[in-house]
């Protein structure tokens, strides 16, 4: 419980496959209604520093995850709006400044492309790199369910400051309280 509200709280594994799976049975199979996944990220815009939350407007990827789920052919999926404009009134009122934008759901964690980021943070407006919205989003959408993602910064492709595991094991608490701030008020 959180301030004597239920709420349910589970790891998705990592990356799209997972999450998929995760995600599209407890829309289909379990009745929940919506999903606020929170995660780290890597920075990559200048103005997301490490330790800041990211609050996601859509999900940028190459993934061929939607195509093949139901043939979806865009690279881009948004949040759901009314869950994410919650977030954004929830961060408000708790004076928690947040970054609102794109980030780029990506399918390969060690890439070899070393401007990558810069290509996406200019041409797609993407503000940091995450693993699992991209399907998150796909599922609530094609499940008529709500979705929404807040990140925290855990290290930076542009300074290459990093935390450690400890760090983020124990230091995102403004994430977290700003996805069970919101979930309680539903």
């Amino acid at each position: 419980t959180y301030k004597g509200h239920k709420v349910s709280v589970m790891g998705s594994g990592m990356g799209m496959p997972s999450i998929g799976i995760y995600s599209y049975e407890l829309f289909n199979f379990y009745g929940v209604d919506r999903i606020i996944r929170i995660g780290s990220s890597g920075a990559y815009d200048p103005k997301c520093k490490v330790y800041d939350v990211v609050v996601t407007k859509d999900a940028y990827s190459e993934s061929s995850f939607a195509k093949v789920q139901n043939g979806y052919q865009k690279n881009r999926i948004a949040s759901t709006e009314e869950l994410t404009n919650n977030i954004l009134k929830t961060a408000e009122e708790l004076s928690l400044p947040v970054h609102y934008g794109t980030v780029h759901s990506s399918d390969v964690f060690y890439g070899t492309d070393p401007d990558l980021y810069k290509r996406l943070n200019k041409d797609e407006g993407c503000l940091c790199v995450e693993m699992e919205s991209f399907a998150l989003f796909h599922n609530a959408r094609v499940s008529n369910k709500s979705a929404a993602c807040i990140l925290t910064i855990s290290d930076s492709f542009i300074t290459h400051e990093e935390t450690t595991s400890e760090e983020r094991q124990t230091a995102f608490e403004n994430m977290m309280t700003l996805a069970l701030e919101t979930a309680i008020k539903y």
